[in-house]
């Protein structure tokens, strides 16, 4: 068995420590010591992408913000998903190290992933997206952090607060689709979500499709308002 061998070293805008780590063909990237993600789990990722795009597989040219690169599963997941050559999918990744290494070292996860045209990568925060979109989106998906229950950054924990919800719901467009995933389950902010006006639900999905541990993920689907379709001209 080859050893675990660490490839790259990042600083997060805290000030704390992301590591890139390879064993065999497996890549696990931690902070401050503590597991962040790993290629070897990704099936709770790959349904998130799934899922916030599903209701959107008709229209012409969906507009999609992912909060979060991470190793790309649920990036991949969404494009998979959406086979309209006109969607327009923006990746929000806060560190410049998550793009290169998922274009350096990480690319045999996903080979040329971020060379598909229908994608934009945004070397900045989502909550800067966020601020400045109005009734944009048609999805919203964040992979930030470990979920509403934040790993690290006070940034990501304003994300999950009432104010934070009141941007995502302002963000999206009449029925568009808020998709928040996390290690986690967390009743709070299942009611803050409702207490937002989103309409919503609570899916619980296995972390992985291997592995002899059934470990949970949590996925909230947040639904605001009414579909309208893009074929009805007055469409926002």
């Amino acid at each position: 068995m080859k050893p675990k061998v660490k490839l790259a070293e990042a600083t997060t805008p805290e000030g704390e420590t992301m590591v890139l780590h390879q064993h065999d063909e497996d890549f696990f990237i931690s902070v401050n010591g503590q597991q962040l993600m790993t290629s070897f789990s990704h099936g709770s990722e790959e349904e998130l992408g799934r899922m916030a795009v599903q209701p959107f597989r008709a229209a012409r040219q969906p507009v999609v913000l992912v909060g979060g690169l991470g190793l790309g599963y649920t990036l991949r997941s969404v494009l998979e998903s959406l086979q309209q050559s006109k969607a327009q999918v923006v990746v929000a990744e806060i560190l410049p190290e998550i793009v290169d290494w998922n274009k350096g070292p990480m690319d045999s996860l996903h080979p040329n992933l971020l060379d598909d045209e229908r994608v934009t990568i945004k070397v900045q925060p989502v909550q800067q997206l966020i601020k400045e979109a109005n009734q944009t989106y048609h999805s919203i998906l964040l992979d930030v952090d470990n979920g509403p229950s934040a790993f690290s950054g006070k940034d990501n924990n304003d994300l999950y607060s009432a104010q934070g919800l009141a941007r995502l719901h302002n963000a999206l467009k009449s029925g568009g689709l808020l998709s928040v995933w996390s290690a986690y389950s967390d009743p709070q902010f299942t009611k803050r979500l409702r207490k937002a006006g989103f309409d919503t639900s609570v899916v619980e999905v296995p972390a992985a499709h291997k592995g002899r541990k059934r470990r949970m993920h949590t996925i909230w689907l947040a639904k605001k308002g009414q579909y309208v379709s893009q074929h009805n001209k007055t469409e926002r």
